[in-house]
């Protein structure tokens, strides 16, 4: 059954502000918890649903690929790592708070930035060789002109009246148990503790503004498609003076029209004529770092490999490096001169081989008549 559309599931607009997605989320998630409509499949379901919006719409890197490719853009497993269980950064942790307590502090304490993604496509030489370069990666940061508080310049946000700042409303529900006393996240400032009465004109009272970043960075030596760089302090910034987060770039590699890698050994394929393979040769031959003459000897067999040692490519780690292989292929001609093949032939009468092709003399035409 194909997926409804996140901003279906949350009842939001597609230039719904993260504000309005959170509280989208925050009343459906309420209404369907778990714990509100015990054994419910149905609730449970649309809970989960909502939660899995909610985890792509909230991440602002999430959003912007989900705009563009819609579900295809996570795969068949709805994401990266997928949604088969729920984590804090899925908004599980802050529903279990609101209904369970025990969450004001912490959610208004330091959070760390989100960790961003960056695809790199580099080609074979670089990969084996390392590079540096610009990169430019599109991320939140925090306004420059409230300097992240959200409020217009001249005012500050102001203490939340409803919750006094705490974040949470306490209220107490009667159950068959008894009466207990529990919290949930405030409507007003949405679980914050403040309330920016005049917002910036730069961030709509967000804090928070998206722009290209120019950042350099370095590829070392080694690296293979496949491989992760972390560039620390890249990511996201973080909310109430957390650290920004992390930026991975996943590497790509080229594929290249000569060489081929194996671990971190180069194979590379060549061709030489039969005379080259029986007599032996000199040949040029193409590495990494330009051509180099290799030795064939003479009564090469067509697939010999030969060591090219240190010629490879070096261990990202820095243990060495790799070697280059070259394998032969001996080619057979496709279109030989009349006096080729009669050289040919005399070469093949000297191994006592009579190969089709070769006229049989008069006395053979006899004995073949005779015995025929």
């Amino acid at each position: 059954m194909s997926k409804r559309d996140y901003y279906e599931v949350l009842g939001v607009e597609r230039n719904a502000s993260e504000a309005e997605i959170k509280k989208a989320f925050r009343k459906l998630a309420r209404k369907y918890h778990p714990d509100v409509n015990p054994g419910d499949k149905e609730a449970e379901a649309k809970f989960k649903e909502v939660s899995e919006a909610n985890e792509v719409l909230s991440d602002p890197q999430k959003k912007a690929q989900y705009d563009q490719f819609g579900h295809a853009a996570f795969g068949p497993g709805g994401g990266e790592g997928g949604f088969g269980g729920f984590s804090d950064f899925g908004g599980f942790g802050d529903i279990f708070d609101m209904f369970f307590g025990g969450g004001g502090q912490r959610r208004r304490g330091p959070v760390k930035g989100s960790d961003l993604r960056y695809n790199l496509e580099i080609t074979f030489e670089e990969a084996a060789f390392g590079l540096e370069k610009d990169i430019n990666v599109p991320r939140t940061e925090t306004c420059g002109k409230c300097k992240g508080s959200g409020a217009a310049p001249g005012t500050s946000p102001k203490t939340c009246p409803r919750c006094n700042g705490t974040g949470q409303i306490q209220y107490t529900q009667s159950t068959p148990f008894g009466r207990f006393v529990q919290s949930r996240v405030c409507d007003e400032c949405h679980g914050d503790g403040r309330v920016v009465e005049s917002p910036c004109p730069e961030c709509g009272g967000s804090g928070q503004v998206r722009k290209t970043r120019t950042i350099h960075i370095r590829v070392p030596a080694g690296v293979d498609t496949g491989s992760r760089l972390r560039v620390a302090g890249e990511g996201e910034p973080g909310e109430r003076g957390g650290p920004h987060g992390d930026l991975y770039i996943y590497i790509r590699v080229k594929p290249h029209k000569i060489f081929n890698r194996e671990g971190n050994d180069v194979i590379t394929e060549i061709n030489i004529s039969f005379p080259q393979a029986a007599l032996g040769d000199e040949l040029e031959v193409p590495t990494l770092e330009g051509k180099v003459q290799l030795k064939i000897p003479e009564g090469t067999q067509s697939g010999t490999f030969f060591r090219l040692k240190g010629k490879g490519i070096p261990d990202v780690q820095g243990y060495g490096r790799g070697d280059q292989h070259v394998q032969v292929t001996v080619v057979t001609p496709t279109r030989l001169t009349e006096e080729q093949k009669q050289m040919l032939r005399e070469f093949a009468e000297t191994y006592g081989e009579k190969p089709a092709g070769v006229e049989k003399g008069f006395f053979e035409k006899v004995k073949d008549a005779f015995i025929g």
